[in-house]
């Protein structure tokens, strides 16, 4: 009785036989409550049982569940998704925003790890670890000169807060091995990357890949930076960011929207409407915003894109947006495994539904419909509003729902330099791994500089690019002169940048990658010409 009683929680996820073998080992860690018995579940203990007594070999019943259960609820919709303790760990890591480690970053340098950077007050720092220092040993294993993956890195590198390393180190190419042991501590894993200012009264924020619970506290203090430097206008960048937290994006936006304004709601059949409204105490009420999408904007993204739309509070420009709208609610189990379950869907202050079309059980279908939109041109061709509804924002103004957040100026993906010889270097990485070389080949003279600024100056006076073409022949990519010519800026302009972050760090890098942005330039233009601004927005004066 006490067996039949736990599996009374699944009836949402009973679809046939192969959907129950899965619910009832998921029930047996009885943390889902009682909702009553589903009807056809009297066969779960059965074939269970069956399979345990009478199958031809022995059967690890738990190893037979991890390999079902992932198949088994991605059968409910395209986000619904089982979660493996190991990958519950990693996951939550995202969400927390940080880990436990030593605090470095690296770049594997034939086959050697690289300190590129040290976290500012973090173990590696403390320990007297500096950057350009070659880890060749980890607790008296040698990891250098054999074929070592980041993966392997990381594990042998991040472990329990607390916990020792003892690091081989060997310095400025020196013959002596240095021995230093790091304690490893909490390292920020930051999701705001970069925030600058592009003009004397614009200011840029880019969000990394997704919204953690640090992630409103990281927002508050790039505005408040910018702010003390003279940000009157601000460029939101989503461009790559699949979502995160609900409460966090509605903490984010309310920093744009007056009191009582409707950021977001969700509505679902067991889930009664829940109205997530701003409170009026955002401190860029007044400031013009421009926000920029693309096709992996998803999720929380949209929404934060949604409520400056529907509110004529900015402009949202870029491609159209992923279409990520289903809610997940996540139950977890004692193995440290979860579930995370679908039970809501958002939709924006206009109606719209931000979620695209998806059929069910068609889901590989649904994951390459990125690839299927590049290969059709919108990326570069205005995004075609087929099975588009139309609604009314705020001030009257009509935008587009069900497949995600059409964007209020289209600006085509930059293809200009993309051709097959660009594309065979930059999938070998080489543009990377040169940048790298030639940053540890001249590292002492390109330490000096004071400002990426400068180094970015010294930087286009070099042959970087003629390097980069012996480089790539040196690996198999032969010489292609009019695709090299084609390609010239796009490959200079990206190595640069990399060869940047090696010596000022993350925020540089992008200050630099962006320098000749598409997106970027035309949110400063709407912004300077007064576009961005509400009035030039519920007057549509941007078309």
């Amino acid at each position: 009785m006490d067996s039949e009683k736990k599996v009374r929680t699944w009836l949402p996820l009973w679809i046939g036989i192969g959907i129950a073998l899965g619910i009832f080992i998921g029930s047996k860690y009885g943390q889902f409550g009682n909702s009553g018995r589903a009807e056809g579940t009297g066969k779960i203990d059965a074939v269970l049982n069956y399979i345990r007594e009478s199958y031809v070999d022995t059967v690890n019943m738990r190893l037979l569940v991890e390999d079902a259960l992932p198949n088994i609820i991605q059968e409910l919709d395209p986000h619904s998704e089982y979660i493996s303790a190991a990958d519950m760990k990693r996951v939550n890591e995202d969400l927390e925003g940080h880990f436990s480690g030593i605090g470095v970053s690296f770049y594997l340098l034939r086959d050697t790890i690289v300190v590129t950077g040290i976290v500012p007050g973090g173990p590696s720092e403390a320990a007297g670890i500096e950057p350009w220092d070659r880890i060749v040993m980890v607790n008296d294993t040698i990891v250098a000169g054999e074929t070592i993956q980041n993966e392997d890195v990381l594990k042998k590198l991040r472990g329990e807060k607390g916990s020792e390393v003892k690091l081989g180190i060997r310095r400025d190419n020196g013959s002596r091995l240095l021995e230093i042991t790091v304690t490893r501590g909490d390292i920020p894993m930051n999701s705001v990357n970069a925030s600058y200012m592009l003009t004397d009264k614009t200011g840029f924020i880019k969000l990394g890949r997704n919204f953690g619970f640090n992630t409103f506290s990281e927002f508050i203090s790039a505005i408040s930076k910018l702010k003390s430097q003279g940000a009157k206008a601000f460029i939101i960048d989503l461009r790559g960011n699949a979502g995160g937290s609900l409460e966090i994006v509605v903490a984010m936006v309310n920093e744009f929207l007056d009191r009582g304004d409707l950021i977001v709601y969700t509505e679902g059949r067991n889930f009664p409407r829940t109205d997530n409204y701003a409170n009026g105490s955002g401190t860029c009420k007044d400031d013009d915003v421009v926000v920029l999408v693309d096709e992996l904007s998803a999720s929380a993204s949209e929404i934060l894109a949604g409520a400056i739309q529907d509110h004529d509070r900015g402009l949202v420009i870029g491609r159209r947006s992923f279409g990520k709208g289903l809610v997940q609610s996540q139950r977890n189990f004692p193995d440290g495994s979860a579930v995370r379950l679908t039970v809501a869907r958002y939709y924006t202050a206009s109606g719209r539904s931000i979620q695209r079309g998806y059929e069910k059980g068609k889901y590989d279908e649904y994951e390459m419909d990125a690839i299927n939109r590049y290969l059709e041109g919108d990326y570069v061709n205005v995004d075609t509003m087929n099975n588009l509804s139309p609604y009314k924002t705020l001030g009257g103004r009509t935008v587009y729902g069900g497949d995600g957040i059409m964007p209020d100026i289209f600006v085509a993906r930059d293809t200009a330099g993309i051709n097959s010889y660009y594309n065979s270097v930059v999938n070998m990485r080489l543009d990377e791994k040169y940048a790298m070389t030639y940053s540890d080949m001249y590292r002492k003279k390109l330490s000096q500089f004071e400002s990426w600024f400068d180094l970015y100056a010294h930087l286009q006076q070099q042959p970087l690019l003629l390097n980069l073409v012996s480089f790539a022949d040196h690996n198999g990519i032969r010489r292609r002169p009019y695709y090299i010519q084609e390609s010239a800026e796009l490959f200079e302009n990206t190595m640069y940048a990399y060869i940047v972050r090696n010596f000022f760090g993350e925020e540089a890098f992008w200050a630099a990658y962006y320098k000749k942005d598409t997106l970027v330039k035309k949110g400063i233009e709407l912004i300077e010409t007064g576009k961005a601004s509400y009035e030039s927005v519920m007057n549509e004066e941007y078309k």
